[in-house]
C-alpha cells in the first residue's frame, strides 16, 4: 500500500510525501530498500530530518481485559537536513536492515494476518509529521522455512498467528513482543496435544525456536502446558531430516505428564498455561479461519471457503485507516 498525504499539520501548502519500498518481500535480518519521494509545496520548506519507523499491531492483556495497539520496532533516519524549494521534487534512496525477530506476514506467498508498517516521519521547521504509512511484508528465513515445511510433513495444520506484547523468559529476545504461530496438531498427536504454538527468535548466529504443546486433559489428569527451547543455525537447514527431528523434539514435550512435575531439561507453563512467558498477550489469533495442506509442499497455507483473503485485507485496511485517523488528528 503506496500513498500521498499532505502533511496536514503543516498547514496548506505543505510538502507531499510518497514512500515506495521496493517490491518483493523482506526477509528477518535482511534488507530493506526503497526510495522517499518528496513534493516541495507553496513555499521553501527546510527538511530537518526522514526518518522510517517500523510499527506493528501487537495483542495485549491487561487487567481490564484484551486490546490491540500499534508498537515501535525499529526507527532509523534516512535524512539529514536540506531545503526543500517550492514544487521540487527530490528522491531520497534507502538500505536499512531489519531486526532479526521482524516477525514474517506470509508463508508460500499467503498472507498469515500479521500487520507490519513502515511509517514515514518527515520534521520539517520544528514540527514533525507522520505523512506516509506503508505495509510492510517479511517472508521466512530458510532455515525458518524449513522447519515449517518439515511441520507441514508431519501432518500439523496452521491455525493463525499473531503478536503478542511481553517477553519469553529464559531466551535472548530483543523486541518488546514475539510472534506466536499456533498448529493444529497431526493426527499421530492428536490424542494428547490440542496444538502447538512456535516462536522464532532469530538473530546473527541462528535461531531460538520455541515450541509449547498444550496438552489435553485426561479422566486423571488436567491440562497443561509444556515448553521446549532448541537453537537452529541458520544452515543447519540444510542435510538435515527435519521432520524426524521435529518428531523427536515435540515427542519429548508431549512425554512430560504434569507441568508440576520434574521437568527433563525443559521448560513448563502453569495450569492457566503460557506461565514461561511474561506476557501482556494471550494465545488466540486472529481468527482467519484458514487451513494447511500438508504434503510434499510442506506447511502451505491454504484458504477456506475463500473467506481468509478477505479478513486479512480487511484487518489490514483498519489498520492502515486508524494510522491515517491518528495523522489527520493533528490538523485540529
Amino acid at each position: 500500500m503506496v500513498f500521498k498525504k499532505l502533511l496536514g499539520s503543516l498547514g496548506v501548502g505543505a510538502p507531499t510525501v510518497d514512500t515506495v519500498l521496493a517490491g518483493g518481500a523482506a526477509v528477518p535480518g535482511g534488507s530493506l530498500s526503497g526510495q522517499v519521494r518528496l513534493r516541495g509545496g507553496s513555499a521553501d520548506f527546510t527538511v530537518e530530518s526522514i526518518t522510517l519507523e517500523l510499527v506493528a499491531r501487537v495483542e495485549a492483556e491487561h487487567e481490564e481485559g484484551e486490546s490491540e495497539g500499534t508498537v515501535s520496532f525499529g526507527r532509523f533516519t534516512v535524512s539529514g537536513g536540506f531545503v526543500l524549494t517550492e514544487g521540487a521534487e527530490h528522491s531520497i534512496p534507502f538500505d536499512v536492515a531489519l531486526p532479526w525477530e521482524t516477525p514474517i506476514t506470509e508463508l508460500y506467498g499467503q498472507d498469515l494476518g500479521i500487520v507490519l508498517g513502515v511509517r514515514t516521519e518527515l520534521a520539517v521547521a520544528g514540527a514533525r509529521d507522520k505523512g506516509d504509512l506503508d505495509r510492510l511484508s517479511v517472508a521466512p528465513l530458510p532455515a525458518q522455512e524449513a522447519l515449517l515445511e518439515a511441520l507441514g510433513q508431519l501432518g500439523f495444520g496452521f491455525k493463525s498467528a499473531d503478536l503478542e506484547l511481553g517477553h519469553i523468559r529464559g531466551t535472548g529476545q530483543q523486541l518488546p513482543f514475539y510472534q506466536e504461530i499456533e498448529l493444529s496438531p497431526a493426527p499421530q498427536y492428536a490424542h494428547e496435544v490440542n496444538e502447538i504454538e512456535l516462536t522464532f527468535l532469530a538473530g546473527p548466529g541462528g535461531l531460538e525456536v520455541v515450541l509449547e504443546a498444550d496438552k489435553r486433559s485426561g479422566f486423571f489428569t488436567e491440562g497443561s502446558d509444556a515448553l521446549g527451547r532448541f537453537t537452529v543455525g541458520h544452515q543447519d537447514y540444510q542435510g538435515r531430516d527435519w521432520s524426524a527431528e521435529l518428531d523427536s523434539w515435540i515427542r519429548s514435550l508431549v512425554a512430560v505428564r504434569s507441568a508440576h512435575g520434574t521437568p527433563p531439561a525443559y521448560g513448563y507453563g502453569d495450569e492457566h498455561g503460557h506461565g514461561h512467558r511474561e506476557s501482556h498477550g494471550h494465545g488466540s489469533g486472529p481468527g482467519m479461519g484458514t487451513a494447511v495442506a500438508a504434503g510434499a509442499a510442506g506447511l502451505a497455507v491454504g484458504v477456506a471457503g475463500g473467506l481468509v483473503a478477505a479478513e486479512v485485507v480487511d484487518e489490514v485496511g483498519d489498520f492502515f485507516e486508524d494510522e491515517e485517523d491518528e495523522g489527520d488528528g493533528g490538523e485540529d
